[in-house]
Order: C-alpha cells, then sequence, then structure tokens
C-alpha cells in the first residue's frame, strides 16, 4: 500500500507523540494502530512501530492483549484498543438473526388460507340465495311471503333492491360463520407451546450433574420441529468429544511408550472383530482420570527410569521441549507446588502438564525467560534451570508449527513442534535417525485419533543467530501487506536442519454416550453430518469410535489427495490445478452414485467422507446438485476440513483477497472464511431439499451455523456461552439430543399436530350447523344459537381440552420412544399433518355437522316434544343441536387421545357440564338480557325425553364414522406407532398373567 507524504508524516508523528509516554516496562506491551481517509474517503490500517531511544521496537501479534488478559510482571501499560465493536471476530462472523418458524405454522398459515376462502364461499352463497329468495317475494306486485311484511322493511330485507339486500346479508354471512377462522387456535397453541417449553426444562433425564445445568428451551416456537428433523450438522471438537486433551502416548528415540486403549482402538477393535468381546485391561483402567490432562502409564519411563533407557539423552531432551516450547502462563502459588496453567490451546497445558509429570516442571515465565524445576532422581530434589527466551516463532494454520529460540547455559537452542506434513522435511541428515520408526508410530497414533504432534530441536551457531536476528527484526519492523508472508519466510530459514526427537500423542475423549445417541438417530432414520479438522484417516476412525460410521456401512471416499493433485500444487498453475481438481471430485461423484443405485442397501447404510479441498470445489454451482444428491442417499456425511492456507491454494479469489488486506484483518477475514463454510453447507442442504435442519455446537465460531438451521442446539459447554446464547435450545452433553428428538421432538410434533386437526375439525363441525340451519331458514341469516352460547364455544365449552391433548397426550411411553427410533419417522415424513390428513379432518367435521344437524332436525321438529303435544320451538331447537355439538366434539377429542391422565378427565366432563351449568345459570336471568334462553333448559329441554334420546342418538352416529375409521386402519393398515401400542398391550398382559 502506498501513502503520500504528508500521510507518512502524519504516521510518524502519532507513533512519535505515543512514544513519550512510555518507558522500558511497557515496550513490549504497546500496539499503534492509526486510521486515517485518504483523498477517495477510503479507510485504511496501518501497523506501526514504536521509535524510542533511537531504536525501532516493532509491534505484531506478541503485543496484541486478548480480552480478560491478566496483567502481570508490570504495574501499568500503555496501549491502544483495537479490533472492537464491528471489528471483532464475533461481529465478522456474526449475521443477523432470522426469524425462524416451523413447517407446522406455515402449513397452518395455508389452511387459514383454505377456511378463510370457505368462509368467503359459504357468505357468498347464503347471499346469493338470499337474493333470490328475496326477489322472488315480489312477484307483479304481490308479495309472496307477505307474512315478513317486505313492504314494512329495511334495506336489509327489501325485494325491490335484492341485490343491495344480498350485499349487505353477504356481510352479515362474514360474521356469521366466522367461527370457521379459529382465532383461539393461535393464543393455544402459544398457551401449550410455554408449558411444553417448562417440561424440557425440568426434564431430569437431561440434567447434568457435573456442570449442574438443565436443558433449556431457549424459544417456544420451534417445540414441533423438534420431532421432524432431517439432517443434523454437528461439530466435533467440543460437541462429540470433550475438549479436554489427555497427554497418552508419546515415540520418542524411535521406541514407543504408553499403555492401554484409547477410546477408537476399542471401536476398532469392536469393527474388526464383532464376534468377540473385547477385553480392556486392568492396567488401562487403572490410568483413567489420576490427573487431568495426563493419562499415560509406562512404568518404563515413570518415576526416574528413562535414565536407564536406550536413550536418555534424548528423552530428556524430549520432555525440555514440552516445558519449554509454548506460550502457557503459570499461575498459583510455586512455593507450595499448587501451579496450574493458563494455555491458548488444551494442547499445550497437556504437553506442559505431561512434562511436569515425568520431572520437568515450568513454574515461571517472564517477558524474557523460562524457569524449570528439573526433578533429580539421585538425590530426590529438584534443579533450578533458567532460559533465557530471545525470540517465539508462533503457531498458525499456515506455519503448522512453533518454534522457541532460547540460551541455556551459554548454548543457543532452536526448540520446535509441529505437524508431521511440515516438520519431516526439515530435519538434517543426521537428524532423520528415528524418522521411519517415528513415522510409523504418527500413523498408528493417527489411525486411532489422537492429535500428533512432532519434537525437534537444534543447536545454533552464535554468528547464524545474529545475522537470522537481524533480518527477522527488519521484516517484523516493517510495514507492508504481504509482511506475514515475510515473516513466515525469514522464520523458515532457521526452523531447518533439525534433529528428530519423536511425537506426542494426545487424546480428545468423546463425550459420554455420544456412540450411542448417534446410534440411534440412525435408526431414527436422521442423517448427520460431522465437520472436523482432522485428517482424513484420523476423521474415519473417529467416525467408527463415536459410531457415526458403522460396521458394515459401505464408505465413499471424495479426496483430492492425489499424486496428480500435488504436482499441480507444486507448480502453482491456478487454472490447471482448479480444472484438474473439477474433473477428479466430479469423476468420485459419479462413482458413488452408481455405487448407491447399484446397491441393495438402503440409505442409511452409506457413509459420505470427503476432505477439505474437495468441500470447497462441491460448494460451487457445478457439483452442488450431485454432490448434495450423492449425499442425501448416505446415511452419514464426514466432512474433514482443511486449513485456512489450503483452502487458499485452491481458491483463486482467496489468494487475492491475501494480498489486499493488513495482516491481523486477513487472519480474520480467512477464520471468518472457515466458519460460514458451515454456513454455506446447511444453507445448500436447506435450499435444495427443504428439510428440516439442525446444527449443533459450542463455541463462537458455531453461531452462523447454529443461527442458519431451521433449529439451533448449543451446548453449554467449556467454549463459553455464545453458542447457548444464540440457540433455540441449549443442552449440557451432546447425548442429550437422543431425548430431546426422540421423545420430547415426537411428542411435541404429534400433539401439535393432533391439536391443530382438532381445532379445525370442532370449528368445523360447530360453523356448518350454523350454515345448514341458515339454508333451512330460506338463508335469512338467522342463527340457530343465542349469541352467548356462540361467543362461549371456543373460551370455555371446548378450549381446555384440547389444550390438555397439546401438553399431556402421549402415544407410547419415553422408554419406547428411545427403544424404538424408528418412530420419529412419522415426524420427518409429516404424517401426521399432511394435506391428507388435514382435508381428512375437515372432511370429519363437515360430515359431524351434516350428521348433528339433519339428525336433530328430523328427530325434534316433526314430533311431539312436550306431553301436552306441542312441538319443538326455534329456541328448543338450538339448544339440543348446540348440546350434541359440545358432546359430539369433546367426545371425539376423548377418541383420539391415547394417554389419559386425570387432568384430560378432568377438562373433558368438566367443559361438557360447563355448557349445562351455563344454560341453566344463563337461562334465570331476565329474558331482556338471556333472550332465546330464557328458562328453555329448565323449563323445555330437561322435563323432555326426547331431548335426552335425541342427544344420546346424535352424539353416537356423529362419532361412528372416525371410531370406524380408526378401528379398520388399526388392524389393516397400522402406523408405527400402533404396531408399538399393540406390543406395549401384549407385554402389559404377558407380566399381568
Amino acid at each position: 500500500m502506498n501513502l503520500d507524504g504528508e500521510t507518512n508524516l502524519k504516521l510518524k508523528q502519532s507513533l512519535d507523540v505515543t512514544s513519550s509516554l512510555c518507558d522500558e516496562r511497557c515496550l513490549q506491551a504497546f500496539t499503534a494502530v492509526i486510521r486515517c481517509e485518504d483523498p477517495n474517503d477510503k479507510l485504511y490500517s496501518f501497523v506501526g512501530n514504536l521509535h524510542y531511544t533511537s531504536k525501532e521496537y516493532p509491534l505484531s501479534l506478541q503485543q496484541i492483549l486478548l480480552r480478560d488478559s491478566k496483567l502481570k510482571n508490570t504495574d501499568y501499560i500503555y496501549g491502544v484498543v483495537i479490533f472492537t465493536g464491528h471489528d471483532t471476530k464475533v461481529m465478522q462472523n456474526a449475521t443477523d438473526p432470522r426469524s425462524k418458524r416451523s413447517k407446522i405454522e406455515k402449513r397452518m398459515d395455508k389452511i387459514i388460507y383454505i377456511l378463510f376462502i370457505s368462509l368467503i364461499l359459504v357468505s357468498f352463497v347464503g347471499s346469493f340465495f338470499f337474493g333470490i329468495e328475496t326477489r322472488r317475494d315480489l312477484v307483479d306486485q304481490k308479495y309472496r311471503r307477505w307474512y315478513l311484511r317486505p313492504d314494512d322493511s329495511t334495506v336489509f330485507y327489501d325485494p325491490t333492491r335484492a341485490s343491495l339486500s344480498a350485499f349487505f346479508h353477504f356481510l352479515t354471512g362474514l360474521m356469521l360463520y366466522g367461527y370457521l377462522i379459529p382465532i383461539s387456535l393461535y393464543v393455544s397453541i402459544e398457551i401449550v407451546k410455554v408449558l411444553q417449553s417448562i417440561f424440557i426444562n425440568r426434564d431430569t433425564r437431561m440434567y447434568d450433574e457435573t456442570t449442574d445445568k438443565r436443558a433449556q428451551a431457549r424459544t417456544s416456537n420451534l417445540n414441533e420441529e423438534l420431532g421432524q428433523v432431517h439432517t443434523i450438522f454437528s461439530d466435533k471438537t467440543g460437541t462429540l468429544t470433550c475438549n479436554s486433551m489427555e497427554f497418552v502416548k508419546c515415540s520418542i528415540a524411535g521406541i514407543a511408550y504408553g499403555k492401554g486403549e484409547t477410546e477408537v482402538e476399542r471401536a476398532l477393535a469392536r469393527r474388526d472383530w464383532p464376534s468377540e468381546a473385547h477385553e480392556i485391561s486392568n492396567e488401562t483402567n487403572d490410568s483413567r482420570g489420576s490427573v487431568k490432562g495426563f493419562n499415560f502409564r509406562d512404568e518404563r519411563i515413570m518415576n526416574g527410569r528413562w535414565l536407564h533407557e536406550p536413550h536418555p539423552d534424548m528423552i530428556r531432551k524430549f520432555f525440555e521441549v514440552l516445558a519449554i516450547c509454548h506460550t502457557v502462563i503459570p499461575d498459583g502459588n510455586r512455593h507450595d507446588g499448587d501451579i496450574y496453567y493458563e494455555a491458548e490451546s488444551r494442547d499445550e497445558a497437556a504437553f506442559v502438564i505431561a512434562a511436569r509429570e515425568l520431572g520437568f516442571e515450568f513454574f515461571k515465565r517472564k517477558q524474557t525467560s523460562i524457569s524449570l524445576y528439573e526433578l533429580d532422581y539421585v538425590t530426590g530434589g529438584k534443579i533450578v534451570r533458567d532460559y533465557e527466551l530471545l525470540h517465539v516463532l508462533e503457531f498458525s494454520s499456515s506455519r503448522k508449527r512453533m518454534s522457541v529460540i532460547v540460551r541455556s547455559e551459554g548454548n543457543l537452542l532452536l526448540l520446535c513442534k509441529g505437524a508431521d506434513s511440515v516438520m519431516f522435511h526439515r530435519l538434517s541428515k543426521d537428524g532423520r535417525q528415528f524418522e521411519k520408526e517415528t513415522s510409523d508410530h504418527i500413523k498408528k497414533y493417527a489411525q486411532v485419533g489422537l492429535r500428533v504432534m512432532v519434537i525437534t530441536y537444534r543447536e545454533l551457531e552464535e554468528e547464524e543467530y545474529k545475522i537470522w536476528e537481524e533480518e527477522f527484526l527488519r521484516v517484523k519492523a516493517s510495514v507492508s501487506p504481504d509482511g506475514d508472508a515475510l515473516l513466515d519466510a525469514t522464520a523458515d530459514k532457521i526452523e531447518r536442519e533439525l534433529i528428530l526427537l519423536g511425537a506426542t500423542a494426545v487424546e480428545d475423549k468423546l463425550q459420554e454416550g455420544v456412540p450411542q445417541c448417534l446410534e440411534k438417530l440412525a435408526r431414527a432414520q436422521i442423517r448427520v453430518w460431522v465437520l472436523t479438522g482432522d485428517k482424513l484417516e484420523t476423521a474415519v476412525n473417529i467416525g467408527y469410535a463415536c459410531k457415526l460410521l458403522r460396521q458394515g456401512m459401505k464408505e465413499i471416499v471424495i479426496t483430492l489427495d492425489s499424486p496428480d493433485i500435488g504436482v499441480l500444487e507444486k507448480q502453482g498453475d491456478m487454472e490447471a490445478l482448479a480444472k484438474a481438481c473439477l474433473e477428479s471430485i466430479s469423476k468420485q461423484i459419479r462413482e458413488g452414485q452408481s455405487q448407491v443405485t447399484s446397491a441393495k442397501k438402503g440409505p442409511m447404510e452409506f457413509g459420505l467422507i470427503i476432505d477439505g479441498k474437495s468441500l470447497d470445489f462441491v460448494l460451487t454451482k457445478h457439483l452442488e446438485d450431485s454432490f448434495l444428491e450423492l449425499a442425501t442417499n448416505c446415511g452419514a456425511v464426514l466432512c474433514c476440513r482443511s486449513s485456512p492456507k489450503q483452502k487458499a491454494l485452491v481458491s483463486i479469489w482467496s489468494c487475492c483477497y491475501c494480498k489486499l488486506h493488513t495482516v491481523w484483518l486477513n487472519c480474520i477475514r480467512i477464520i471468518s472464511q472457515t466458519y460460514n463454510r458451515k454456513m454455506q453447507i446447511i444453507r445448500l442442504v436447506k435450499r435444495k431439499l427443504g428439510e428440516t435442519t439442525l446444527s449443533i455446537g459450542d463455541g463462537a465460531n458455531d453461531v452462523s451455523m447454529i443461527q442458519e438451521a431451521d433449529i439451533g442446539v448449543g451446548i453449554s459447554g467449556v467454549e463459553g456461552m455464545q453458542a447457548v446464547m444464540a440457540s433455540d435450545f441449549a443442552i449440557a452433553q451432546f447425548h442429550f439430543l437422543e431425548r430431546l428428538l426422540l421423545v420430547h421432538g415426537h411428542w411435541c410434533y404429534r400433539r401439535i399436530a393432533m391439536m391443530i386437526c382438532y381445532f379445525f375439525y370442532k370449528n368445523i363441525a360447530f360453523g356448518l350447523t350454523l350454515f345448514w340451519f341458515e339454508a333451512y331458514a330460506s338463508f335469512s341469516g338467522q342463527p340457530a344459537y343465542n349469541d352467548w352460547d356462540m361467543s362461549f364455544y371456543n373460551v370455555f365449552f371446548t378450549s381446555l381440552p384440547v389444550i390438555a391433548l397439546g401438553v399431556f397426550d402421549q402415544d407410547v411411553s419415553a422408554c419406547l420412544c428411545l427403544e424404538f427410533p424408528q418412530l420419529y419417522q412419522e415426524g420427518t415424513q409429516n404424517i401426521l399433518f399432511s394435506w391428507c390428513r388435514i382435508l381428512g379432518w375437515m372432511a370429519n367435521g363437515v360430515g359431524s355437522s351434516i350428521i348433528i344437524f339433519f339428525c336433530t332436525t328430523n328427530v325434534m321438529v316433526e314430533q311431539a316434544f312436550r306431553r301436552d303435544g306441542r312441538v319443538a320451538d326455534f329456541e328448543v331447537l338450538g339448544v339440543t343441536m348446540y348440546t350434541c355439538v359440545v358432546w359430539a366434539v369433546n367426545c371425539q377429542l376423548a377418541i383420539s387421545i391415547n394417554y389419559f391422565t386425570w387432568i384430560h378427565h378432568f377438562f373433558i366432563w368438566s367443559s361438557i357440564a360447563s355448557w349445562y351449568i351455563f344454560l341453566l345459570t344463563y337461562g334465570y336471568i331476565s329474558p331482556t338480557i338471556s333472550t332465546t334462553a330464557y328458562m328453555v333448559f329448565l323449563e323445555a329441554t330437561t322435563p323432555s325425553v326426547l331431548y335426552w334420546l335425541s342427544t344420546l342418538l346424535v352424539v353416537v352416529s356423529t362419532l361412528l364414522p372416525y371410531f370406524s375409521y380408526k378401528a379398520f386402519q388399526t388392524r389393516v393398515q397400522p402406523m408405527t406407532h400402533d404396531l408399538i401400542q399393540s406390543l406395549q398391550q401384549e407385554c402389559s398382559k404377558i407380566e399381568t398373567s
């Protein structure tokens, strides 16, 4: 970036002014970032150097203090706050949270539209026939229905203006048949969802004693969506694993140390010998959990016995590197031996703890020195060793290694640790003595899911170091857009001619119950995608350990790890590389599709594994459709994510991006790209498939993924609460997801679906009786019921039972939901809220209204209702019909309920009783208020046997069609829950007998 003279002057003046405020104690803890605007109003960020006493001090990432950093070794510092607000990593990754609604709610809106159209249609039909009847009342200036006094009527009934009367009748119909629109449904659903959320929050089976945290439903909008999940997207570290690293094995001087089995080793044993029970040695069991971060047992090198090993000097140097080559800060009281370590990564903490347990205790760190206690196993005392810390070459995703340069007893040492992919070619000829043995051990460690780090060192000549340091400080002090690359190149010059000491192996254990949970989810036909940063081979073995990949599952691997691709990468021909990668991936996808098509196995018996570089290409428009088609035919997808540097090699856009930004902003943007890739995958699946997706994660880098999915689940683990705060549901352990989906998800989906269908049924059954009565009364607009009867229908007489259905109903118990995960498919396939089922319930409502109206009128109208021979009048007919409606819809609900509690009984029968209580109480009020209900129940209907017999006859006739259909469907075409219920009943009979 070229700056004019004025800008350079401003930059120097600003830095000189700030330098006058500093002293020697704060030189290494000061960062100056200046923002200015050029004539084109473009905002730039400059990383400056500090000038003090005629010296220039470089300002780099080492001078950045992260949030929650602790001030030590100095009384105060001067600094500038940078990367705040929208420049923070969290804000860079953040997306505007979208409004999430369940698929049932969206479909319910469509049903409301249908009912609204039906309301308009019914009102139009009524007004149309009313207009015809009104026009016919005036023929040749003679009134056909003279008793209606059309000559002395209002505009609402005027034969001379029949069209206008019909229009007003249409408006009357909209109000009269408004009961077809279940307005109270939305209120009832909100009440039900809140109560469902309370049950989720108070489920003791989803309580974690270790963290003292329960499951938390942070929103009530998506309860039923939990029962319709098709695909789960999961992070690995901290989500499937504990994110608690343990030092378990190591290789030193070509000899493997560390006994016992890891979880992956046991899983591989089960896969290779499925018929044999793999026994775990007592030694392995005894080694668990003694020291946090240290799960290593080998009598050959513990308790000072390493002195008798073939290469004790290399063993000593190995653990010396572990104790020095890091950025860990010790805390606590070193005099009492109560020291704990604060580390940027848990891997580093595990290394330092391992060194301490084997006699090399790191206890003090200053700006320029590191101090160790080395245990003298001869005398039993501790020897203090001080190392002058000259430089720290930080670890980065592009370098994949870390080095420190120290001076000890007059010797200059470079201590280096890093990934095997970048370390072996840096070894000197004399340093490759144990390369073959170490490589074999690394391969074995990777195969059993361990995180591997190669340990090396070299001795530096004084002259060589001075020349390198001069160049390193000059590059570090330069302000350049490609300063990061220059710094890496300079570090690379001295990180050569290394001597191999060995390799470490750290285990990130799976959370408790993860394999069983993933196995249950697979049996429920839920697709699971796991994104991990491990190597492909390591990821596959971890997949078997957590049962994401299962025995007998056919693996389909898509990778760009081939010799041809490697040659093109080294040549740097980006165009040829991209073309070759596209062709290779297309071929592998076609081969995978042919395997799925030709195989007789089901889709859940295939596992797709894809590496990070391939994933970059399949997310393009050319391959996304074919890749998604293959992925949806697989029961599990394992995405092995590569580093940001690897992604840059296959992305021209990323390369251009790196050249345009400064080091710090570039790092943040690349990290943001890495995190947003998860969001890309979720968005692709949602857009193409339209199925319900669920994302689960535990860290801030999972926030965008959690917000993008239809359902976001946050794990309240060791990575903070940002994932939880952005989530819809929060749990403490991954295996709680099994109960959250298979039990609560299934129940909530079934309850809400049944509740909505029943709500439409009861409103249609009630509303259409008004329409049939209006047709019976020549479309006069006369309501069949009293005004207060109609107002209280959805408030008192039918509201509470449907709420009880939505809160307490269970088709099967929680144990059976977990024992038969196949039951979950009823929600995934949306069987209980399909259009066929919705229209069936609507048809049932229409049929019930027809039976109630015509049976009631035929029984009541032409028969003697009282002992004196008088027939039923308008008020009696309305009360009888309303009584039949209340009985029918509540008994219909009783038939539909699978799991009766005393609450169901109380709400159903009290709702029916409340109708009689209301009718009796309301009938006692003055007729000016009660109008048509005055004394109807007490004086007219109660003494009449016909009233009670007709109620019984009509209700039984109304319930008979649904009862017959239910009996037929359960016996002839049983659903999954019907089969499980039958099995449960048979088991109960056997236990009883």
